[in-house]
């Protein structure tokens, strides 16, 4: 799963326009199109033929953002989503993590794991409610975004995500991680751990914020899956699975 790029509209669409031009010549097409509605502030810009309008475009854009984001949290939220892999796997908090050898010294470390597995569960029981505002910031671009897409980087569409959701994200995923890190026991655990801990003479203070850890790698984690949505669904054509993407971004 690894970034969508509006720009790969133009191959597709080259593929499927009943006179095929110059792949240069049809992104620069594509884009000027793009910059023209938006200076005449049109939402909609009809193409004659086989072309795709710009509602078409815009559309098609959205579509593979909202299936990418299905995708990636149907993947993190699963049991095992985080705690399984190792790229969004979620640690212990790094005072937790340089007291390790003080933890495995007084036989500590089966609690300390305990913690970390349970972390994961949190962050895997709230991937849904990322999802709802995801999928919001998805509705509510606009065409201006979506030019801004288009000129942009490789991860634009995770950046824009990025920019326009992550405090609402933060706001919202923070007490249902809480709730989450209640619910499977990893608050008790970490008590206690700390309440163990603290029996021991001489040992830093490991005490952390689990939710505030939690809550911030679990958004980096459905950050870092969006991202590879992205080239997924441009260089994929497995990945296409609805008519607008197929449409939009040509068949396999």
């Amino acid at each position: 799963m690894k970034r969508l790029l509006l720009s790969s509209l133009a191959f597709s669409l080259c593929l499927s326009a009943a006179t095929a031009s110059a792949n240069s010549d049809l992104l620069k097409g594509l884009k000027d199109k793009l910059n023209s509605s938006i200076s005449s502030g049109s939402n909609s810009s009809t193409t004659s033929g086989s072309e795709l309008d710009l509602s078409q475009i815009t559309d098609g854009l959205k579509e593979a953002l909202k299936v990418g984001t299905e995708r990636v949290v149907g993947q993190i939220g699963a049991d095992g989503g985080y705690e399984n892999d190792p790229t969004i796997h979620i640690p212990l908090p790094e005072k937790m993590q340089q007291a390790q050898s003080y933890l495995r010294k007084f036989g500590l470390s089966s609690l300390a794991d305990d913690v970390e597995s349970r972390l994961n569960q949190g962050a895997e029981a709230a991937a849904p409610k990322a999802k709802e505002l995801i999928i919001k910031a998805i509705s509510d671009m606009t065409l201006e975004d979506a030019r801004k897409i288009y000129d942009g980087p490789d991860d634009a569409a995770t950046q824009y995500f990025r920019r326009v959701a992550t405090d609402d994200l933060m706001n919202t995923v923070r007490p249902v991680i809480n709730q989450s890190l209640e619910d499977v026991g990893a608050i008790t655990a970490y008590n206690s751990l700390i309440s163990e801990y603290k029996k021991v003479p001489f040992v830093p203070n490991i005490q952390s914020d689990l939710t505030e850890h939690a809550t911030e790698l679990a958004l980096e984690g459905l950050f870092h899956y969006l991202a590879a949505e992205e080239a997924s669904i441009r260089n994929n054509p497995v990945a296409r699975t609805t008519d607008i993407l197929k449409s939009v971004f040509g068949g396999a």
